[in-house]
């Protein structure tokens, strides 16, 4: 008997299936180092809102458009409505109420967070907003809620500046 031993060489199949499995995984891989921007990564920090650019949708998202109604801002992460957020929303209260008007609240986020984080986010600020408008007096069956997270931006951008403008809850009176 001879001790000649064979040696091992990989199949086309084989190889073909090696070359597929590293493909997926540096594909997925690269996919996974690819996160968004953290708050205080890149970008302005002085957090302010000024005239940029605005994309108004073809569905009609009011985002400042509609005279007498106002959009809110959110700080960061947030979906506590600030002393300016209060003020207009008390005159976006005084505004449904006289015009016996039935509106829904858009909630809104900045690209920052995972899709399903932002959908819940955009629907706190929505239902923050409704929440205060129905302790001025009007009435919730006038009020609908939306969240449209980070899918309807009204800036684009990176910028802290961009991402401001993007927090927001706005409205649309519902015919």
């Amino acid at each position: 008997m001879s001790t000649h031993q064979r040696k091992y060489t990989p199949t086309r199949l084989q190889r073909f299936t090696s070359l597929c499995l590293v493909s997926v995984l540096a594909i997925a891989l690269g996919t996974a180092c690819s996160k968004k921007k953290k708050d205080g990564e890149g970008g302005d920090q002085d957090g302010a809102i000024s005239d940029m650019p605005i994309n108004f949708d073809a569905q009609g998202s009011d985002s400042g458009n509609i005279s007498g109604l106002q959009t809110v801002f959110f700080p960061y992460d947030s979906s506590v409505l600030t002393p300016d957020a209060r003020s207009q929303l008390q005159s976006n209260a005084e505004w449904i109420k006289s015009n016996s008007a039935s509106v829904q609240v858009e909630g809104h986020t900045d690209e920052r967070g995972s899709v399903e984080y932002n959908f819940a986010l955009g629907e706190r600020r929505a239902k923050a907003v409704r929440a205060y408008l129905v302790s001025l007096g009007v009435s919730a069956s006038r009020l609908s809620v939306i969240s449209y997270g980070e899918e309807k931006p009204l800036v684009s951008g990176d910028s802290e500046q961009s991402y401001a403008r993007n927090r927001r809850a706005n409205f649309l009176p519902i015919k």
